[in-house]
């Protein structure tokens, strides 16, 4: 059946842009006023309250930055610490403690921080569900006027970001805005009757082009839904799109539909909570429902279990949290090697990493934390750039040696990289044939002994490979083996 809407017709034809498949890494940043109290349970995961069913599950989230949402339920432990520690202070006036640690806040040390772990682009919250803006933004908003930082945080950001040679992009929270409709989220229905109607669509259509206008962002990544029909959505992608040629745009765009207008009747919400969490158990986590166009996909706290034909993009915290959460302890955070491995296992399947880093917003600090996390990301990248950036996923992701340690193959050119995990001594690559001239080499070019034993190609690993961190050999000229 044909297209009727032309934008859409014209958008489904075009092409993700090179560079964002090439980059594989990116910096996310959540930093906003709920930054302050820094505050949510920790020991649990989103995807497990999803999958739950309990009544107002969402109540008790590990997002640190739905704070303000966890108030308005009175027995959440967010309203049970925030009574404890700021009485009846509302939450608007964490505002003002962010902006006065502006001050102490050096955009260029954070983008040369980012840049130094190898990723090759920034996605920066510019507006999230508490309705904040992070730029002066000249779109008025009658519900709460000035309701925005004054310091234009988003240019200054962008600028840092491309200095330092990466890409910027803007996250802009389409679905919620507390400031048109503070309805309280506790399920996945919540969250779809909470979309803001009324004059919302329009202000939110003016800020998006606001934020395209002001700063030409390489990434426009909205969340939860969007609040207008799809006759007014394509219009809004298609004209960012003119403006900015090889920008892309990720998968949460889904428009307003009979879908999410069923979420404010009581059938619509039980269909909608039952679905959510069916969905939750069988992805394994949190995957966005595709809407009709995007350029990339993004499952959160969850990875796909094979190279997947369509661009991806996994999109998660350093610990259980975007925003930063002060309650968070050691056991929270990712570990090195299961860090290291996320990002290998997410190349090998096509798809990048969009690593969040969440600044305290006392004295808009990274936290020592997440900077160690950071750290871990940049040793490792430099000494394997080869064999992440710019690759392709081989015939298959891989599982295993013949010994048993976790494998992983990428690609690029006549070159096969074999990622190895906790591998020494000598392994065998039961999906690699030899051809009259291969070439085993690590991966900044030193010759690493070889046979092909008619299992598979026996790689004997030099001293220096421990196993401790993911290691890559390079294949050149090599042929895949059938494994049936």
């Amino acid at each position: 059946m044909p297209l009727r809407d032309p934008h859409l017709r014209r958008l489904r034809h075009r092409r993700i842009p090179a560079w964002w498949p090439d980059a594989k890494l990116g910096i996310f940043v959540h930093w906003t006023p709920a930054s302050v109290p820094a505050f949510a349970p920790t020991g649990v995961d989103i995807s497990d309250l999803v999958q739950s069913g309990t009544p107002n599950a969402l109540a008790s989230t590990p997002y640190a930055e739905w704070y303000q949402n966890s108030l308005r339920f009175p027995d959440s432990p967010a309203a049970i610490h925030h009574e404890e520690v700021y009485g009846s202070r509302p939450y608007d006036e964490f505002a003002s403690d962010w902006e006065a640690a502006l001050k102490q806040w050096d955009p260029d040390d954070w983008a040369r921080r980012f840049a130094a772990t190898g990723a090759r682009y920034v996605v920066f919250v510019t507006k999230h569900m508490d309705g904040y803006c992070l730029w002066p933004s000249e779109v008025t908003n009658r519900n709460h006027p000035g309701w925005f930082c004054k310091r234009d945080v988003v240019g200054e950001m962008s600028e840092a970001v491309r200095a330092a040679g990466m890409r910027f992009g803007v996250y802009y929270s389409g679905g919620l805005d507390a400031t048109f409709n503070d309805f309280p989220i506790g399920s996945v229905a919540d969250l779809m009757a909470a979309v803001p109607r009324g004059d919302y669509p329009a202000y939110a259509d003016a800020q998006v082009r606001e934020l395209i206008a002001r700063y030409r962002p390489s990434v426009l990544w909205n969340d939860i839904a969007w609040p207008s029909e799809a006759k007014r959505l394509w219009p809004l992608i298609a004209h960012y799109y003119e403006q900015v040629p090889d920008g892309v745009v990720n998968d949460r765009w889904m428009a307003w539909n009979a879908f999410l207008a069923s979420a404010r009747t009581s059938g619509g919400r039980r269909l909608i909570d039952a679905g959510a969490q069916r969905l939750a158990r069988r992805d394994g986590g949190i995957v966005p429902p595709a809407p009709a166009h995007y350029d990339y996909r993004t499952p959160e706290y969850v990875t796909f279990p094979e190279v997947q034909r369509q661009p991806w993009e996994c999109v998660r915290g350093i610990d259980q949290s975007f925003g930063y959460n002060a309650q968070s302890q050691p056991e929270q955070f990712l570990p090195r090697d299961e860090l290291l491995w996320m990002l290998t296992d997410i190349v090998a399947k096509g798809g990048n990493l969009l690593l969040n880093v969440g600044p305290r917003g006392i004295d808009a600090q990274i936290p020592d934390d997440q900077q160690l996390r950071l750290d871990w990301l940049g040793e490792w990248t430099r000494t394997h750039h080869d064999a992440f950036s710019a690759t392709r996923p081989w015939v298959t992701a891989g599982t295993a040696t013949a010994e048993g340690h976790p494998l992983r193959y990428t690609a690029r050119d006549d070159v096969v990289f074999a990622i190895l995990q906790d591998a020494s001594g000598t392994v065998t690559l039961r999906e690699v044939r030899s051809t009259p001239t291969t070439l085993v080499t690590t991966v900044d070019g030193q010759p690493v002994s070889w046979r092909d034993d008619g299992a598979g190609l026996a790689v004997d690993l030099p001293p220096s490979v421990t196993a401790t961190s993911p290691t890559a050999i390079a294949l050149r000229r090599v042929e895949a083996r059938s494994t049936i």
